[in-house]
């Protein structure tokens, strides 16, 4: 038991840590849309749309590490079965 929670600890900070990084590493808080800037062809205006995505900030890596952090110290106080 020790040993798995050890793992899914280690699984979560990682897949966070690869998600995080292969989204863009947004250095800011998590953003559910993304700015797009369009130009209009006749006016030549530009203007801003925005498209939905998920682009996940520091406070997404923040909360998976520390809880990946809080199951690691989990794990360090159950105790080995007997056999």
């Amino acid at each position: 038991m020790k040993r798995v929670l050890q793992g899914l600890a280690l699984f979560i900070g990682i897949a966070a840590v690869v998600l995080w990084i292969g989204t863009g590493a947004n250095r800011g808080w998590t953003k559910t849309s993304r700015e797009v800037r369009t130009l209009d062809e006749i006016t030549e205006i530009e203007g801003i749309d925005y498209e939905k995505a998920f682009l996940p900030g520091v406070d997404f890596l923040g909360s998976a590490l520390l809880g990946a952090g809080i199951l690691a110290g989990v794990s360090f106080f159950v105790r080995n079965k007997q056999k």
